[in-house]
């Protein structure tokens, strides 16, 4: 997917409230179809039922007319013609104009035989709650309409002027000249029904019992070749990343940097979570799905300053899976108000069970970050003779763990506490350190631990690397907050003088050269390692 990113004046943000009452409401963009008919409400159904009534739930996407509705919107922003703007995503023209009209503590009428339709004898039902893509809806000032249509005609795209807005709270529609429609428009928004669903808490899981012997590069290599930690190469290389020229940091990393147009800064873009950490304690693995993107920004190089979040859980009339969507919830926010990354969007999809066994729970996050010049941009690749550090606190964690759950199938154990303090003070750190020129390159610990997150960097380098003898149980912590960095050594100390300085934990823990990856007593050639972790995907994918 190519994003062309640009910096916003904030006089220039354009918003969904409607203001002012009997002005026009405009449809533009693409006609309206069946496909995407109950996609929200799709959403809200359990898989296996109603197969053939749910296949049309399906949206059909064209990228083109996509582009040419975005060129469009842009031009007409330049005018000084919109009064508010909202595309149709989910429960389509429903949802658009509710939510347009009751920010704004007004009502809307609609005439449905003004809607572009690709399809015959659709209903009013249809009509109302098709998804179809590329289209937006607008309140547009009434002696800009003409000038507004010009400009979309030129594109080659539909606008009509459908409705207007009302002073009374009303919620009008239209149909073949009669009123299909005419509710309170209000009590399909800010005064619609809440629910109050019993919920009860995640209980405590199993206490971790003595895990197995382990031979520590074994137990890498089944790590690396499982389809859950090996490389998505197969997936993001069938895709242009390159559009435009302005990626600067390439699929693989922690985050992907795109450059902003025009500028010398960057935005670093990253989605994380870990539903085996949510599945046993909601609150901290939601907590750790937040600070895992703080410091997947952190390890580019950006300040983190914002997240979405994508909340994917099964039947919430289940007290215990209401109860995983609460904690979530509440971990979430925690955490975003403590790494100070405000939560901007978001949306919902529940019921996501099949036969009655619910998915785990996925409180997926995005998060974006900012690097004020692209020379300050960090890169997961190591160069011959640097010297590795470990930053931030470890701790013996070994609970839900990649080593644990995917090599032996072990489900035992709590998921990693995140101390969200420590969490942003090693975040600064790292910050401060790249702005002084320390670092050569970063990588955040996450699945695995340590050696995965150091066997990635030489993946992504074509670098052996050499790291310290330890307890096996030392490679594969997955305790939080903490990152893998090089430094040249003549840097070095400099490094150690900030991190007194600062407080953080550091330690030095191997360094990087040759073609060998070497654990303790352990060795085997890099190749080989590249060799399961590049391919782990083929089995699925050919």
């Amino acid at each position: 997917m190519h994003l062309l990113l640009e910096l916003l004046k904030k006089n220039k943000i354009f918003y969904s409230k409607a203001t002012g009452h009997n002005l026009p409401v405009v449809y533009v963009g693409a006609k309206t179809g069946r496909d995407g008919v109950g996609g929200a409400s799709m959403a809200s159904e359990e898989f296996g039922i109603k197969t053939e009534k749910m296949r049309p739930t399906v949206q059909v996407g064209d990228p083109y007319m996509q582009k040419c509705l975005m060129e469009a919107c842009l031009e007409l922003m330049e005018t000084d013609s919109i009064i508010s703007i909202q595309d149709m995503g989910a429960a389509g023209l429903t949802c658009s104009s509710v939510e347009m009209a009751d920010k704004g503590n007004l009502g809307m009428e609609i005439n449905l035989d003004k809607v572009p339709k690709r399809e015959k004898n659709m209903s009013s039902y249809e009509l109302m709650l098709s998804e179809s893509q590329e289209r937006m809806l607008m309140i547009v000032h009434p002696n800009r309409v003409e000038l507004a249509e010009s400009i979309f005609k030129k594109w080659d795209l539909d606008f009509e002027v459908i409705g207007k807005t009302l002073k009374e709270d009303i919620f009008r529609i239209f149909m073949n000249g009669n009123i299909v429609s005419n509710i309170p428009l209000g009590a399909l928004s800010s005064k619609s029904p809440e629910y109050d669903r019993k919920w009860v808490k995640t209980p405590k899981p199993r206490r971790l019992s003595k895990i197995p012997q382990i031979k520590v590069l074994e137990c890498l290599k089944k790590i690396i070749s499982s389809e859950n930690y090996c490389s998505r190469e197969a997936l993001f290389s069938q895709y242009d990343h390159m559009v435009q020229g302005n990626t600067v940091v390439r699929p693989g990393g922690d985050a992907g940097v795109i450059g902003i147009t025009n500028s010398q800064k960057c935005l670093s873009v990253t989605v994380d979570v870990t539903p085996r950490y949510c599945e046993v304690n909601p609150f901290e693995g939601a907590k750790q799905a937040v600070a895992e993107s703080f410091r997947n920004i952190i390890s580019t190089g950006g300040l983190p300053i914002g997240i979405t979040d994508n909340l994917n859980f099964g039947n919430p009339e289940k007290p215990e899976i209401m109860g995983q969507f609460i904690e979530s919830i509440k971990g979430i926010s925690e955490a975003s108000l403590k790494l100070k990354m405000p939560v901007v969007s978001g949306n919902v999809s529940l019921y996501n069970e099949t036969a009655g066994n619910s998915i785990m729970p996925t409180p997926t996050i995005g998060a974006v970050g900012i690097i004020e010049n692209i020379k300050d941009v960090i890169h997961i690749q190591i160069k011959e003779k640097e010297t590795l550090f470990l930053v931030g606190n470890t701790s013996p964690h070994l609970g839900r763990t990649a080593l644990l759950y995917d090599v032996f199938s072990i489900e035992e154990g709590d998921a990693p506490i995140v101390n969200l303090e420590e969490e942003f003070d090693t975040g600064m750190f790292i910050l401060e350190l790249n702005k002084r020129g320390i670092i050569e390159a970063a990588h955040d610990i996450s699945d695995g631990g340590l050696i995965v997150a150091i066997f990635e960097m030489c993946a992504h380098s074509n670098i052996g690397a050499k790291i310290k003898d330890a307890e096996p149980n030392w490679y594969f912590s997955e305790s939080q907050g903490r990152y893998i960095i090089s430094v040249k050594g003549d840097n070095i100390k400099t490094l150690n003088e900030t991190a007194r300085e600062m407080r953080i934990d550091l330690e030095e823990v191997g360094f990087s050269g040759g073609e060998t990856f070497i654990a303790g007593r352990e060795h085997i050639s890099l190749k080989s390692l590249k060799k399961l972790y590049f391919s782990g995907l083929n089995e699925l994918l050919y």
